[in-house]
């Protein structure tokens, strides 16, 4: 019986399927009509046309899978229409889990995104438990992933769905085609292409060990629960050295204050809404900046056997991949 995978055109999806494949499944992958399939070229995977605001094509792609995972989401820090990214993130999710669900398969998981957290003012590192509200997310993408997260866990409580949630944090790495917007900072950066930075600090894991993450989530993760599936925590700066020192470049000294670039935030998305080009600055990415975004993966290593490896190798398979690519020409 197939498993059915959302979002195998995209980044983490993509790294899913692949361990999917590695591990011997059959890989059934939704994906939108027209859109970018690059990703999922050369792969024996069956694909099946379909949209995670069309009902009707879930469940057709659903028909007689053993098992979800739910990878796709609108993934934007700046977006023209709020709307139509919650009916993807929330609705989408709620409705292909339940079709998932109501065609025989036994296990789902469900990709959330430690965005749904709050960091800890002090910098130190949160974890999975860390007090959190609504009132706390930043933006039409933090706020779309934690309604659609408190969605999925209703489905647990109240119907008994056997969903387990994993909340990646700053994956890179190979494929990342679109590129995500951490991915457009090590393209900038490995060009040559960003003179100053602000402080600010992520935690980056290797898309690859995040998807080896998923399946450690489905074979070993508890009904309901949620893993951090993170990597190292690391400032900007860190981030930008390293790429610097992959490519022979010396990293930016400038540190730039939030309150200078927000002014430029702002033209910068007045200029998007009239082009309808996601801008390379958003108002909110540069609120989200003025925190450090430091989690810790300590109960999925625990719980699930999760490891990450170093960081420095998730940033130099990602130049590799952009330079063999032809990003930073």
């Amino acid at each position: 019986m197939p498993t059915l995978v959302t979002g195998g055109t995209g980044f983490v999806g993509a790294a899913v399927v692949r361990a999917l494949l590695a591990r011997g499944a059959a890989v059934r992958c939704l994906a939108r009509p027209g859109g970018d399939r690059r990703n999922l070229a050369g792969l024996d995977v069956e694909i099946v046309a379909g949209d995670l605001t069309n009902p009707a094509s879930l469940k057709a792609a659903a028909r007689g899978v053993d098992a979800l995972y739910h990878v796709a989401a609108d993934y934007r820090l700046w977006i023209p229409d709020p709307a139509a990214m919650e009916a993807v993130n929330v609705e989408g999710s709620r409705a292909v889990i339940r079709a998932a669900l109501e065609a025989g398969a036994r296990r789902a998981v469900y990709t959330s995104s430690v965005a749904v957290l709050k960091p800890n003012a002090d910098g130190t590192p949160a974890d999975e438990d860390t007090p959190t509200t609504e009132t706390d997310m930043i933006g039409a993408y933090k706020g779309s992933k934690f309604r659609a997260e408190r969605a999925v866990r209703a489905l647990v409580e109240t119907e008994g769905a056997p969903v387990v949630i994993v909340n990646p944090s700053t994956p890179i790495g190979p494929r990342d085609i679109k590129p995500t917007p951490t991915g457009r900072v090590i393209v900038e950066a490995a060009a040559g292409r960003m003179p100053a930075y602000v402080d600010t600090g992520l935690n980056v894991v290797h898309v690859d060990d995040v998807a080896a993450g998923h399946l450690l989530a489905f074979d070993h993760g508890t009904v309901g629960a949620r893993y951090i599936l993170g990597g190292e925590n690391l400032t900007l700066a860190d981030i930008l050295a390293e790429v610097a020192r992959l490519r022979g470049r010396r990293p930016p000294r400038v540190r730039l204050p939030h309150g200078l670039i927000l002014p430029f935030a702002h033209v910068a998305e007045a200029i998007a809404r009239r082009t309808g080009r996601e801008p390379f600055a958003t108002v909110d990415g540069l609120r989200m900046a003025r925190k450090r975004m430091f989690f810790t993966s300590a109960k999925a290593e625990r719980a699930l056997g999760y490891h990450a490896r170093p960081a420095a190798d998730a940033i130099a398979d990602a130049v590799a991949w952009f330079d063999a690519n032809g990003y930073l020409t």
